[in-house]
C-alpha cells in the first residue's frame, strides 16, 4: 500500500472516531442537562432556564457529526430506485462518480454554511438565553460538511475503503419475520 493511501485510511479511521467521541459526548451533555432539568423541576418546582438552550447546542453537534458516522458506516440515505437501470458493470464507476459528486455536494455545502458562520461572526450574535456567541456553534457545520466532503473524495479515489451499504433485504425480512434486533 502506498503512503498516500495509507494516509488516507489512518485519516479515515481517525476522522470516524473523532466523530463518535464528539458525538457520544454531546449526547451525554444532553441527557445531563435534561435530567438536570427535570430534577430541578422535581425538587424546587423550576427548570433550569439556561437548560433548552444547552440541549439543543448539544443536539446540533450530535445530529452534524452523526452525518459523518453515517457516511463512515454507509449508512447514509440515498435514493435506490435506480439501482437496476444501467448495466451492474458500471457499478465500479458509478459508485466513483456518486462518491465525487457527493464530496462535490458536501464541499459546496460546507462553502455557504461557512459564509453563514463568518456573517453571524461579524455581527457578533448572541444566544438570548445563554448571552454566548452564536458562531462556534454553527462553525461545526461547515466543519462537518468539509470532513464529509474530505471523506468522500477519498471514497472516489480509493473506492476500497468504500463501506458496504447495508444489506436492505436481509432488514426487511428480518423485520418481516420478527427476527429484528
Amino acid at each position: 500500500m502506498s503512503g498516500l493511501k495509507r494516509f488516507a485510511a489512518a485519516w479515515l479511521a481517525g476522522c470516524a472516531r473523532v466523530e463518535r467521541v464528539v458525538t457520544f459526548a454531546a449526547f451525554l451533555v444532553m441527557i445531563a442537562v435534561v435530567f438536570a432539568d427535570v430534577l430541578s423541576r422535581e425538587l424546587t418546582g423550576t427548570g433550569l432556564h439556561w437548560a433548552r438552550q444547552a440541549g439543543v447546542y448539544a443536539n446540533i453537534l450530535v445530529v452534524t457529526f452523526g452525518i459523518g458516522l453515517a457516511s463512515a458506516d454507509g449508512a447514509h440515505l440515498r435514493p435506490r430506485f435506480a439501482d437496476g437501470w444501467l448495466p451492474a458493470a458500471w457499478t465500479p464507476a458509478l459508485d466513483r462518480v456518486a462518491e465525487l459528486l457527493m464530496a462535490a455536494f458536501c464541499l459546496a455545502f460546507a462553502v455557504v454554511a461557512f459564509g453563514v458562520v463568518a456573517e453571524t461572526f461579524e455581527l457578533g450574535e448572541r444566544s438570548t438565553v445563554l448571552r454566548t456567541l452564536v458562531w462556534p456553534v454553527q462553525a461545526v457545520i461547515p466543519l462537518v460538511f468539509l470532513l464529509a466532503a474530505i471523506r468522500h473524495l477519498l471514497f472516489g479515489v480509493y473506492p476500497e475503503f468504500r463501506p458496504a451499504p447495508p444489506n436492505l433485504d436481509s432488514a426487511v425480512s428480518a423485520s418481516e419475520s420478527g427476527n429484528v434486533g
